[in-house]
């Protein structure tokens, strides 16, 4: 399995890697002038060790590759582990879609449930609105969009730029796709932050996806570091 659905339609695609549990080991084993074949007891207390003490460099030898399709809003949370985390020069590539160019297949993100304020937080959800409320909410926003979305397109008929008549276009809730490149450190580092109980309801979604297939590929030290 390399794709995970996200969302009412978004998903998370594993489009290539490089690295095991093996090539970390014996990237912190290389000091010793040392080297593992296959791995094995003393290799998983080593892995351990590095992740407790946080010696992330050997991380930094294993990468992954995903393309990801989510709400716009979520892909801004997202940029911020690209553009101001400290492993900002550490194999984070990042390659998104444009509405410069793509003027298809638009879709937009309706949540399955509306929350209401949290009581004691500046952010974050509180309790499910209602169902009439609930109801109430997506009818609106559906109705948002589609009137946005015709005018979009009204203004590509007539004319218009691309890179212009997106202004027209809801942002938060519109579907867009790009591609990101992270070694397993800088990996690690989001899945530590968006995994949390408090993160937003739907990067946690995307998290628990990316920490799936993240998993299949290196399962000791998602074990190790998931855990330390």
């Amino acid at each position: 399995m390399n794709k995970i659905n996200v969302l009412d339609k978004g998903y998370v695609r594993l489009v290539d890697h490089m690295g095991s549990d093996l090539s970390i080991v014996n990237a912190a084993r290389v000091s010793y002038d040392k080297e593992s074949q296959e791995f094995n007891e003393r290799d998983d207390r080593l892995l351990t060790f590095l992740l407790e003490h946080g010696h992330d460099s050997p991380l930094r030898h294993a990468a992954l590759t995903f393309e990801i399709y989510a709400p716009l809003m979520v892909a801004r949370q997202w940029w911020k582990y690209a553009v101001g985390s400290t492993h900002v020069e550490d194999l984070n590539g990042w390659n998104e879609s444009s509405r410069r160019y793509v003027t298809e297949n638009e879709e937009f993100y309706f949540p399955n449930i509306w929350h209401s304020v949290p009581k004691n937080s500046k952010q974050g959800a509180g309790a499910p609105l209602d169902i009439d409320e609930q109801l109430k909410w997506t009818s609106i926003l559906e109705y948002m969009n589609e009137t946005a979305l015709a005018t979009y397109k009204k203004a590509l008929n007539e004319g218009v730029a691309p890179e212009q008549a997106r202004l027209f276009l809801p942002a938060n809730g519109l579907y867009v796709r790009w591609r990101w490149t992270t070694s397993l450190a800088a990996n690690l580092h989001f899945l530590r932050q968006r995994l949390k109980e408090d993160a937003q309801y739907e990067i946690q979604e995307y998290a628990g996806a990316v920490e799936q297939l993240t998993r299949n590929l290196f399962p000791k030290t998602l074990q190790a570091a998931l855990h330390a």
